[in-house]
């Protein structure tokens, strides 16, 4: 993990880091966080009662064009941090009595990361570690993750290449995507949980865009197929029109009711038992969080 040559996601950019320069995910020298807080809009087994330490990532290795953190995935917003304040962060969240420490787009600074971690559980950082991500990673440096992640919640977003290019600018995400599920399952992948709250395993997520009901049914045809029941799959209906995609109509709309629960049909049907599903009202700018502005 050199930032001198950062490779660390797999447009493998080699830009030099350490001197002012920024890649495609627009990251520097220097780990930025956008927030951190108790958050208690994830899976149940996640934020619990008590919410999960969440730490917001600014920068993104992706650009979709409906995101909805886009003050920190694109305008970096947010406030520079060293390995050794993350570590502080983390285990602030941990005084506070968040159920883990959740970090949200961590690829491109898993180096920072990497440190604070190993630093922060000499520390006593005693929760589990969350990395919560894109999906688009290479095995190679997740691997340098094991023994320090506890559960890994990664995207799938699209089965095609057409779309993860058209609307992420990644053409190469859907096999990127298996190959890191793939790593990921294979460091955590039993599931284990200690009161109600996930404390191993894998989480795959899939949020249903408008008219993209195939793909979703295809994605949770692979991941049933090589997983089965040993990872959990995570069904979001949430998806929120943003003036950010006005160029894509296709994206300016919610995502029917009708189209999400034959998903889920889909998915019962299939023999998917351990999901989660999103109830009705899920979707709106109220769930967007706000961010650090300096």
């Amino acid at each position: 993990m050199d930032l001198s040559q950062c490779r660390l996601c797999p447009r493998e950019c080699g830009i030099d880091r350490l001197n002012g320069k920024t890649g495609f995910c627009g990251a520097g020298k220097d780990a930025v966080i956008g927030l951190y807080s108790l958050h208690k809009w994830e899976e149940p087994c996640i934020s619990g009662s008590r919410g999960s330490g969440t730490v917001f990532l600014s920068n993104c290795t992706l650009k979709c064009v409906y995101c909805q953190n886009y003050s920190i995935s694109r305008e970096s917003v947010g406030r520079k941090v060293s390995a050794s304040e993350l570590c502080e962060i983390y285990l602030k969240l941990q005084e506070k009595g968040a159920h883990n420490i959740n970090l949200v787009t961590p690829t491109h600074y898993a180096l920072q990361i990497k440190e604070s971690l190993i630093l922060a559980k000499e520390k006593g950082l005693k929760i589990p570690v969350v990395y919560n991500t894109s999906g688009y990673e290479r095995p190679e440096i997740l691997s340098e993750f094991e023994g320090l992640i506890d559960v890994y919640m990664p995207d799938f977003k699209y089965w095609r290449s057409a779309y993860s290019e058209k609307y992420s600018m990644a053409p190469d995400y859907p096999e990127r995507v298996k190959a890191a599920i793939k790593e990921m399952a294979r460091q955590v992948v039993a599931a284990q949980f200690k009161d109600g709250i996930r404390t191993k395993g894998v989480i795959v997520r899939h949020l249903l865009l408008p008219g993209l009901l195939y793909d979703a049914k295809k994605i949770i045809d692979y991941l049933y197929k090589n997983y089965g029941n040993s990872i959990w799959i995570s069904i979001m209906s949430q998806y929120t029109p943003l003036n950010i995609a006005e160029k894509y109509p296709e994206l300016m709309k919610s995502v029917g009711r009708r189209e999400y629960n034959a998903l889920c049909e889909y998915a019962a049907r299939l023999g998917v038992e351990n999901a989660f599903i999103q109830e009705e009202g899920a979707v709106g700018e109220s769930f967007i969080p706000e961010f650090f502005k300096d």
